[in-house]
């Protein structure tokens, strides 16, 4: 049975859901357990919003939570989703240090200082160089803070592509700024997120593509979460039926859930 180690609830500034339901669906959907992995976004601009996170109070809230509702039968965990960006490695840092938190995803959701879900991101701004320069922000933030146990969505920019052609070629352009990024995780015995979100948003993979997990793999990567991004109870380990023979294919049997920030390995 799956663990979806990746979702949102009322405490993210882009989901309204009651964490109680999120917990019901992933019983409903036969899954082990959960990891909430709420958003914690430093200098996230506020034109956008939505990122700010009271983390202490999300952190008492939800650790309660998981508390009440884990038995033997089912496990709810408490994450946190931290956006890097190098000027906010020191405070990411101090926060991830200060609360016990089971699971710490990385992810990077900004091209120096621009968000790829917004469409105003891609004007007058040719593709595949928009993407290259969001590989090259994510080698940056790993190089300044590394205080997670899982990056998160890798290829997340090329969900958002306004031209269908470059959502699922993700890694062969970018193959040296993406083989950096892996050997940086690998040599540091960081894991690597398998996000099933990318097949909500048109692609042809997961985020990131199998080429990318593969490589990881090749590369001596050991280490695989998975989480299906929601912020709704429908999306709950939503395409997670695809995920094991895409797993298998790139050469893992299983994946791994952290728990008090050390991994524990389960048969895909």
């Amino acid at each position: 049975m799956l663990w979806d180690n990746h979702m949102h609830s009322w405490f993210s500034g882009d989901s309204d859901t009651d964490p109680l339901d999120m917990i019901k669906a992933a019983k409903a959907k036969g899954l082990r357990g959960i990891t909430f992995t709420d958003h914690l976004d430093l200098y996230y601009p506020k034109e956008y919003g939505f990122f700010e996170l009271d983390v202490e109070n999300y952190f008492t809230k939800q650790h309660a939570t998981a508390l009440e509702i884990s038995d033997d039968n089912f496990t709810v965990l408490t994450g946190i989703e931290v956006g890097i960006q190098e000027i906010a490695a020191k405070e990411n840092n101090t926060i991830v240090e200060t609360y016990p938190f089971d699971f710490v995803i990385g992810s990077t959701h900004l091209i120096y200082g621009k968000d790829p879900y917004f469409p105003g991101t891609w004007e007058e701004v040719e593709p595949q160089k928009l993407m290259t320069t969001y590989y090259e922000c994510i080698l940056d933030n790993i190089n300044s803070f590394m205080n997670f146990d899982s990056i998160g969505h890798l290829d997340y920019a090329f969900r958002y592509s306004p031209d269908p052609i470059f959502k699922n070629n993700t890694y062969e352009p970018y193959k040296e700024v993406v083989d950096a990024i892996l050997e940086k995780l690998v040599k540091n015995d960081k894991a690597l997120e398998v996000n099933t979100a990318a097949f909500r948003k048109g692609m042809n993979n997961p985020n990131p593509a199998a080429s990318i997990i593969k490589r990881y793999h090749d590369l001596g990567g050991k280490l695989i979460t998975i989480g299906a991004d929601a912020h709704v109870t429908e999306d709950v380990a939503a395409d997670f039926d695809k995920v094991p023979s895409i797993l298998k294919a790139c050469g893992f049997n299983e994946f791994a859930v952290f728990k008090n920030r050390k991994p524990e390995l389960y048969p895909l």
